[in-house]
């Protein structure tokens, strides 16, 4: 098996280079990750500006892979297109410095780098572990290495796409693991205003987790519980239950008159 390894803490991040390890026991891995982190600024590519794309070796000076001066997506599309022989047989994103569970999914570049190698067909995996003081990566690692075992063995179709939350090391091992959809409750998000030293208001967001926990059970809930959770997803919008009643409205009556 030949593995894609990519995420979006870049391509030194503690939490790629110890879950490159537990992959290896799976297969070939190669790296084709960003240079800088790219938290945030999920499935962004690059337009208007060149990929400059460097080859970096592993501390023991082995060959790990590439870093690019793009986003995850540009990574995935350059890995697959140009870096490799030929397309991976799976692709795997993270470990993430944090949780991306919840509407954090549409915001994430970890899961947009699984995302894009979807877009491929070819099964995709993003991996992020829950903000802690201290992230224990080697010890994620193991379980996400399990997790990925396990959706293999299950053989799922080509362009698969699942989100992985694994809990911190803090809330002590993981309970299970549990199969879960994505929450869809708000953020606390806010901003502190501050003064710069030029007397010049700027915003800094700040980060509250959802307010609230109650109804169904999702990756937010259960992951808060100390579950690891897998979320399939897929990256077709379209609300097919709405085309139906939208097909039968006015369309061809012209714009309306003032």
């Amino acid at each position: 098996m030949h593995i894609l390894l990519t995420n979006d803490d870049g391509v030194f991040a503690p939490g790629l280079r110890a879950l490159r390890k537990e992959l290896l026991r799976l297969g070939d891995v190669t790296v084709v990750a960003p240079a800088m982190e790219q938290s945030g600024v999920g499935h962004s590519i690059t337009l208007l500006e060149p990929l400059v794309v460097t080859q970096v070796e592993d501390v023991d000076g082995t060959r790990l892979g590439w870093k690019v001066e793009g986003s995850p997506a540009d990574s995935v599309k350059l890995g697959i297109c140009e870096l490799m022989s030929r397309p991976p047989d799976l692709i795997v994103s993270g470990i993430n410095s944090g949780s991306n569970a919840g509407i954090n999914v549409l915001y994430s570049g970890t899961v947009a780098a699984a995302i894009e190698g979807a877009f491929f067909k070819i099964t995709s995996i993003a991996v992020s572990l829950e903000l802690s003081e201290h992230f224990d990566f080697p010890h994620a690692a193991r379980h996400a290495s399990r997790v990925i075992e396990k959706i293999l063995a299950n053989k799922p179709a080509n362009g698969s796409l699942f989100n992985v939350n694994l809990p911190a090391h803090s809330r002590g091992e993981p309970r299970g693991i549990r199969v879960v959809p994505m929450g869809l409750g708000r953020y606390g998000e806010g901003f502190e205003r501050r003064q710069d030293p030029r007397g010049r208001t700027y915003y800094w967001m700040t980060y509250n987790p959802p307010y609230h926990f109650e109804g169904a059970e999702t990756d937010v809930t259960s992951l808060s519980e100390g579950y690891i959770t897998v979320t399939p997803l897929h990256f077709d919008l379209t609300r097919y239950d709405a085309i139906p009643d939208v097909r039968r409205w006015k369309w061809d009556d012209g714009p309306s008159s003032q």
